[in-house]
């Protein structure tokens, strides 16, 4: 199916196929570790949020099933989509990795490039290799030994090239719920004990994204993963996929067996984590949010907020504060809520209150109408 003859997905057929491919139209029965493949990551800058976007999408998610992946490095921690961290399997590190190079080498070349100029950074990845392979080291600490060899370069940007030119995972017990301390690095081989796979073909990496966000374009897929120059590799790939156009005649791919549900699918209230993958994997977001409403998410200096989805749209931003054995839910409301969908709202607030504060004694919710 091509050109005028892709039938139209609506803006409601393109949200409930995302919410069933990101398990939030019902909570999954799938192992965590098996979650964390099937949406090929989770974002992760910060340490907690992918505990809450695993237990918004799973039934029974328990804190000590992502700490013991993590522990015992079946999951780890590593820059890869858009260069940003990224919780995934050590299957996934070893091979989207690669693929993912040329994303590390953009970033690294933007930020810090003429700060780099004329230097050696096959030497510079020699030097860090060296150094993150004898003991785990902070970026901070990094700079520190490097400067040593390369004292006229800035420290940062001699530890953002080895970042950048490295495959580097952060060990614990960062990424560790209930824990503290600095984000320490070490490279992937040496944590997982394995090479890297060979190979920079992404079209696996893509089929895989379609798997768990699809239908979707071109451009979403570049937004994604921070690759350029994907239509032809969609193109390679268009016999196998199916197509469809969105309501402004944007075409988007699929896969033929890929969940692509009633858009009258009831949708129960979610609460999304800081950062969900969700909100970042498209050019066009409008299927999980208002364009108008992006500003109150998306903060200028690069924090994506917790959110309240309703009848599978971001409809407002949560954050909870707790004092001893008190916890306080806030949920900034975007516009008011029906009766019906405020008493599901509330209901699924006292499930997140048993994840996030289960030893609170006093738990209060505090709607605010933003608008």
């Amino acid at each position: 199916m091509t050109g005028c003859a892709s039938p139209i997905l609506s803006q409601r057929a393109l949200n409930r196929a995302l919410l069933a491919r990101q398990l939030l139209l019902e909570r999954s029965d799938m192992p965590s570790h098996q979650a964390v493949r099937h949406l090929v990551g989770l974002q992760a800058q910060a340490p907690n949020p992918p505990y809450v976007a695993l237990w918004t999408r799973l039934q029974n998610f328990r804190h000590e099933e992502l700490s013991q992946h993590i522990m015992d490095r079946s999951i780890v921690r590593i820059a890869l989509m858009r260069s940003t961290i990224h919780l995934v399997t050590a299957e996934d590190c070893l091979t989207l990795r690669p693929v993912l190079q040329s994303v590390q080498d953009r970033a690294l070349k933007g930020t810090f490039g003429k700060k780099l100029a004329e230097l050696d950074l096959d030497a510079l990845a020699v030097a860090g290799r060296a150094l993150l392979e004898a003991q785990p080291l902070t970026f901070s600490e990094l700079g520190k030994c490097l400067q040593a060899q390369w004292p006229q370069r800035d420290a940062t940007a001699l530890a953002q090239a080895v970042r950048c030119s490295l495959p580097l995972v952060q060990v614990p017990p960062r990424g560790i719920w209930g824990a503290s301390g600095q984000a320490a690095h070490t490279t992937a081989e040496a944590w997982l004990g394995r090479p890297l796979a060979q190979g920079q073909d992404p079209e696996a990496m893509l089929l895989r994204y379609l798997a768990a966000f699809g239908p979707a374009s071109v451009k979403d897929m570049q937004v994604w993963s921070g690759l350029t120059r994907l239509r032809e590799v969609i193109e390679r790939l268009r016999p196998n996929l199916l197509s469809f156009r969105d309501e402004q005649g944007n075409e988007l791919f699929d896969l033929p067996d890929a969940p692509r549900p009633d858009p009258a699918t009831p949708a129960p209230p979610r609460f999304l984590s800081e950062f969900d993958n969700m909100l970042l994997s498209y050019e066009d977001r409008t299927r999980i949010m208002r364009d108008e409403d992006k500003h109150l998410v998306f903060t200028d200096n690069g924090i994506i907020r917790a959110t309240l989805i309703v009848d599978g749209f971001v409809r407002g931003i949560w954050s909870i504060t707790q004092k001893r054995k008190s916890a306080i839910l806030t949920i900034n409301l975007f516009e008011p809520l029906s009766q019906v969908d405020h008493a599901e709202v509330a209901e699924e607030a006292e499930r997140l209150f048993d994840f996030i504060a289960p030893d609170a004694d006093s738990r209060d919710i505090l709607f605010i109408n933003q608008k």
